[in-house]
């Protein structure tokens, strides 16, 4: 007789599909930062968008909230090796943003306030594969988890969902960021486990 109900080993199966290789599952939220948490009031907050020829366009915190609205469930993999399944984040979809923006760029160089950056093939924040979001599990985001908003593009370690976003710039030429440039991978699927140049 098995020991097991077939609905225990159905949720264990799930797990194990969800999970990306050499990773762990969490039910906690780990703070990891490059540097120190900036603390932006949503007053003085913006995002922009700036063209490979320079054309800016901005939206300042009412500007975005008064854009359509997606609730999203994802779960995240971070390069440290932890997962946590099922997040829920409130945010706009890249799609909006760029839906006005001409562009015959292929990359991006993400900015984020305290000066951290990360780069990401364009076609990995389209087509509703990444948001600006700024609330998780129903709560204004924190700031140690990158509020007042955040990138989030879950198929991708998480270091490539830069925290405190102020701006996408759209470049012709790939230009790694702050960990690319001292040796994580340069793109980041954690189905592959890209965590550092070479893998």
């Amino acid at each position: 007789m098995n020991s097991f109900s077939p609905g225990f080993r159905g949720r264990g199966k799930r797990m194990a599909d969800k999970l990306p290789p050499g990773q762990y599952p969490t039910e906690s939220f780990p703070v990891l930062s490059a540097g120190p948490t900036p603390k932006i009031p949503t007053e003085s907050w913006q995002f922009t968008v700036t063209t490979e020829t320079g054309e800016t366009h901005a939206w300042d915190w009412d500007r975005m909230m008064a854009l359509p609205q997606q609730d999203t469930v994802h779960d995240i993999h971070c390069v440290t090796r932890w997962s946590k399944f099922d997040t829920r984040w409130r945010g706009v979809s890249l799609d909006v943003f760029l839906e006005d923006v001409e562009t015959a760029a292929d990359h991006v160089v993400v900015s984020s306030y305290g000066g951290y950056t990360t780069n990401l093939p364009l076609e990995d924040l389209l087509d509703g594969q990444a948001w600006i979001v700024h609330s998780f599990d129903d709560y204004p985001l924190s700031p140690e988890h990158g509020g007042p908003a955040r990138l989030l593009v879950p198929h991708l370690y998480f270091w490539k969902s830069a925290k405190w976003v102020r701006g996408i710039q759209l470049t012709h030429e790939d230009e790694p960021g702050f960990w690319e440039s001292v040796g994580y991978h340069n793109y980041g699927d954690p189905w592959r486990e890209q965590r550092n140049w070479g893998d």
